[in-house]
């Protein structure tokens, strides 16, 4: 359901549960960078170099930089700086979030590749190759309806060789088999099918492959790892997030896994421990554990605090 708000001669949509303050119209205009940086120094931020930063807004932009330096601010009302609060250590802030986002691709990519070929051998070979389009194998009708009215447009958009080449020799059935269809089609949307296939057996196949006891625990990840994905390819800030879903977190494990759940359960942090846990699985001598350690030291005024870490975070056997 959307609620319609009139805006000038217009309507627009927006989704129910937005918290929305009526009554009051946005009349801010667009100003220069000059002036942003004028507004900046009026709150307190010490800009030594004034020339850069003015590169750095044209580059980067005043409102992508304002998610950064919110952690800087005393008071999110009047956006007045803490005493102290400097440009260069926002600049560091976004530079540490994006060779973070550029780490995390690389493995989330591994994790991904690896999901979808688990799930292809296991559901394939007991079920057939077009299990997706059946909806005896799944637990929710409606569902099963959305997801395949969604892999048929993703299918439909693809523009990968094996499609096109699998469409100019098969007209039947109306998707090509599942090993060449779940290439094709979102992480999100494989969350999804994964989620309401019937068959706990099979589910549970695939999740002992990436040492997780239960199918309840991979299908939480999967969603997790959706999402996270998303927001490092579309450049989406990661330090200090409130993320919209957070990872079920068992507390024992068969593999090497935290032994402290005191932290914040929808920051980074949590996305951080699933990931590593799903990377040791698939490849056991990955280097990302101290690619991450790395790029903290060499971002020393980033607080991992504002990840969600809990203070004692490289005590945890996980991250050893």
């Amino acid at each position: 359901m959307h609620q319609q708000i009139p805006l000038a001669s217009h309507k627009i949509s927006v989704p129910s549960g937005t918290f929305l303050f009526m009554g009051v119209r946005y009349t801010n205009r667009a100003i220069t960078t000059e002036q942003q940086i004028d507004i900046l120094k009026e709150r307190g931020l010490l800009i030594d170099d004034v020339e850069r930063a003015v590169k750095a807004l044209d580059i980067i932009s005043y409102f992508r930089l304002a998610g950064y330096w919110r952690h800087f601010e005393a008071d999110h009302t009047t956006h007045q700086f803490r005493e102290g609060c400097r440009f260069a250590d926002i600049i560091d802030l976004y530079s540490f979030d994006k060779q973070l986002r550029a780490l995390l691709f690389t493995a989330i990519q591994t994790i991904e590749v690896a999901v979808r070929t688990k799930i292809i051998k296991h559901f394939a070979l007991e079920f057939g190759a077009f299990w997706f389009m059946d909806e005896n194998f799944a637990t929710n009708e409606a569902r099963f309806a959305t997801n395949l009215a969604v892999i048929r447009k993703e299918v439909e958009r693809s523009h990968d060789d094996f499609i096109t080449e699998h469409f100019r020799k098969y007209n039947e059935p109306e998707l090509p088999p599942v090993w060449k269809t779940l290439e094709a089609i979102s992480m999100g949307t494989l969350s999804k099918l994964y989620s309401n296939f019937s068959n706990a057996t099979a589910k549970h196949a695939v999740a002992r492959e990436f040492g997780l006891n239960h199918h309840k625990f991979f299908r939480s990840w999967l969603e997790c790892l959706a999402v996270l994905r998303n927001c490092c390819a579309h450049h989406s800030r990661l330090s200090n997030r409130v993320f919209p879903v957070k990872p079920k977190m068992p507390e024992r494990m068969p593999n090497t896994w935290i032994a402290d759940f005191s932290f914040r359960e929808q920051t980074l942090y949590p996305q951080l421990c699933c990931v590593v846990y799903w990377l040791n699985s698939i490849v056991l001598e990955n280097t990302f554990i101290t690619d991450f350690k790395q790029l903290l030291i060499s971002h020393p005024s980033v607080k991992t605090h504002l990840l969600g870490f809990p203070r004692n975070w490289e005590q945890e056997p996980l991250w050893r």
